[in-house]
């Protein structure tokens, strides 16, 4: 039983990995598409502002849809939609077409990913499921490190067909191994649409969807603009840059991990202390981010407090509505994009108006705020619950 459960979630890391991959490698080859379709690259960066907009609108309402049928027949559909979407994004003859084969699929993402969160935590003892859901995450941080260097790679030393074949052959690969050795997974209790509804009709969802648009801002209202960072800050050279990009995302697979742990172990006192923690690597980052030792170190820290803030995102919205996990993984979901839209937009607005070093200041303020409702949800008296089987 451990060893199938162990397989299942494995197989759910790895398809999160694929469908992350083809949300975000696409970053690593906008350039070669623009010049591929004759296109200007700001209008290239629709593939991506596109699809995380499908995401962020599909969040709480797709997963709900789906929420009845089992959940076996409902990945290999999400499945074999992103293998139709890459394989026509290969072939297509003009940029309209791949942008289609791209927004299509968005809408579909936030159902296999609730999914995986929930069958990840229902394959475990109650104790065990954030250590289970940490494991799932770690796909989602591997399709974010991983998916752009290798993409951006293999379209400058092969091809940008080869490139988006990469999409392709994960999700395929992923496809496979779900029909061959994941079980039928029958919905056991099915809520009605109404009875999934009604958790919004509750205060403490509310307060704590808040909280995760602030973390998830706090994160990476800053990481956005890392890069730009390194180079006009601390005046690093574009290689130093890319491993320090790579630092931050292997961080970000340790901080999975790491969060689990602390998620089973005490959930509320590690909660309390991220915006806190994090708040003093923001503060160290602004008075010592000139200096590249101590920005290495900083970067590393900040990388794997990026992963555990992650799960802390998931867990906060999952555990104010664990009575319907797969829609309150869509809130999570859209809470996180939304999170992600504003603190990129207030914090390029700080870089213009203020400079690159105060882009610390939309980590700080949403850390501040996020902490506030935070402590507004346990003030309400509302026990930190694992998510019902």
């Amino acid at each position: 039983m451990a060893k199938r459960n162990n397989l299942l979630i494995y197989i759910l890391t790895i398809g999160v990995f694929g469908i992350i991959n083809t949300e975000m490698g696409i970053i690593g080859i906008l350039p070669t598409i623009a010049d591929h379709f004759h296109v200007s690259v700001s209008k290239a960066g629709l593939l991506v502002s596109l699809f995380a907009l499908g995401v962020a609108i599909a969040g709480p309402t797709m997963p709900l849809l789906f929420s009845g049928i089992d959940r076996k027949k409902v990945m290999l559909l999400v499945l074999g939609i992103f293998i139709i979407g890459n394989i026509v994004s290969i072939i297509a003859s003009n940029f309209t077409t791949v942008l289609i084969a791209r927004v299509v699929p968005a809408f579909f993402h936030p159902v296999y990913c609730s999914l995986a969160f929930t069958v990840a935590a229902d394959s475990v003892s109650k104790e065990e499921a954030p250590k289970a859901v940490a494991k799932v995450l770690i796909g989602v941080s591997a399709g974010m490190v991983i998916g752009v260097p290798v993409a951006s790679f293999i379209a400058s030393t092969v091809s940008l067909e080869m490139a988006m074949a990469f999409f392709a052959v994960v999700n395929i690969l992923v496809f496979i191994a779900t029909l061959l050795f994941v079980p039928s997974i029958p919905v056991k209790e099915r809520l009605s649409y109404g009875e999934q509804l009604s958790v919004l009709k509750k205060f403490i969802p509310w307060v704590s969807i808040v909280a995760v648009i602030l973390l998830n801002s706090a994160i990476f209202g800053v990481y956005s603009y890392l890069a730009e960072y390194l180079k006009t800050v601390t005046n690093m050279s574009s290689n130093i840059i890319s491993f320090m990009l790579v630092l931050y995302g292997g961080a970000n697979m340790v901080g999975n991990v790491v969060a689990g742990k602390l998620l089973t172990n005490n959930a509320i006192k590690s909660v309390v202390a991220y915006p806190v923690v994090l708040g003093v690597v923001y503060i160290i980052l602004f008075f010592f981010g000139q200096f590249n030792i101590p920005m290495a170190i900083i970067t590393l820290i900040w990388g794997i407090l990026g992963g555990i803030g992650a799960n802390i995102n998931q867990y906060w919205i999952m555990s104010s509505a664990p009575e319907s996990p797969d829609f309150a993984n869509g809130l999570f979901l859209t809470s996180a994009n939304l999170g992600t839209t504003i603190g990129t937009a207030v914090g390029g607005l700080f870089i213009s108006q203020l400079g690159t070093p105060y882009v610390v200041l939309v980590g700080l303020l949403s850390l501040i705020l996020g902490l506030v409702f935070i402590l507004i949800r346990n003030y309400m008296g509302s026990p930190i619950k694992q998510p019902s089987k």
